[in-house]
C-alpha cells in the first residue's frame, strides 16, 4: 500500500513540477529558477510534513509553524498548477489534479508512516520490563488488577500519597521538556518514578487535561 502511494506521489510530483517550470519561464524566470522554484514550492509541503511526522512521534501536533507553512505551500502548489491552465473549467481541472494528487498523495503516506511508527511506539510502551510478576508488583504498588477498568486507575480519581506523587510526577514532566517544548513520554515519566508505563500515560493524560494543576 505504501509502495502505491509513493508511485503516485512521485507522478503527481513529475507532472506539477513541468506545470510550475512553466510558468516559472512564462514570467520570465531564468531555467535555473524554473527548476528551484517548483522544488522549493513542493519542498515546502515535504518538509513541513515531516516536521508533522516527527512532532506526532513525541506526543505534539506540530505546532502552528509548521501547519501554516504545509497549508501555504499547498495553495502555493495548487495555484501555480491552475495559473498555467487553459482559462475553462474542465482545463483549469484537468491542471489542478496533480497538485490535489501530489499533496493527498504525500499526506497519506504520511499517515500511514505515523499509524507504523504509533504502533511500534506502543508495542515498546507495554509492560515488558520485567517477566517476573514480583518484581512488576514491587516497581508499581498501585498497578489495578488486569480485571479492572482503565479509568480506575486514572490520577484524576487518587487521593492521598498517590495523588501527590502524580502532582509531581507531572511538575517533573513539565521541568524536563524536550528541546522542541514536547512533554516526555509517559514511558520515560513512568521510568521517572519508578512505575508502569500506563501509570506514566495516565499521569499525562490527567496533566494535559488540568487535572493535577
Amino acid at each position: 500500500m505504501i509502495a502505491g502511494v509513493f508511485l503516485l506521489a512521485a507522478i503527481a510530483a513529475v507532472v506539477s513540477f513541468r506545470h510550475m517550470h512553466e510558468l516559472c519561464l512564462r514570467h520570465a524566470e531564468d531555467h535555473l529558477a524554473a527548476v528551484l522554484i517548483p522544488l522549493a514550492v513542493d519542498g515546502l509541503i515535504v518538509v513541513a510534513s515531516m516536521s508533522i511526522l516527527l512532532a506526532n512521534r513525541y506526543g505534539s501536533r506540530g505546532g502552528l509553524l509548521a501547519w501554516s507553512l504545509l497549508v501555504v505551500g499547498s495553495l502555493a502548489s495548487l495555484g501555480a498548477n491552475i495559473a498555467v491552465a487553459d482559462p475553462s473549467l474542465i482545463g483549469r481541472i484537468i491542471a489542478a489534479w496533480p497538485s490535489l494528487a501530489l499533496i493527498g498523495s504525500y499526506e497519506l503516506l504520511m499517515s500511514q508512516i505515523r499509524r507504523c511508527a504509533g504502533k511500534r511506539a506502543e508495542a515498546q510502551e507495554l509492560p515488558a520490563l520485567s517477566a517476573d510478576p514480583a518484581a512488576d508488583a514491587k516497581a508499581d504498588p498501585v498497578e489495578p488488577e488486569d480485571n479492572q477498568e482503565e479509568d480506575a486507575d486514572s490520577p484524576a480519581e487518587h487521593d492521598g500519597n498517590g495523588r501527590v506523587l502524580q502532582r509531581e510526577a507531572w511538575q517533573w514532566a513539565q521541568q524536563n521538556r524536550h528541546a522542541d517544548g514536547d512533554l516526555p513520554s509517559g514511558v520515560a515519566i513512568a521510568r521517572a518514578f519508578a512505575r508502569s508505563p500506563r501509570w506514566g500515560r495516565l499521569v499525562k493524560k490527567a496533566g494535559l487535561a488540568g487535572e493535577l494543576s
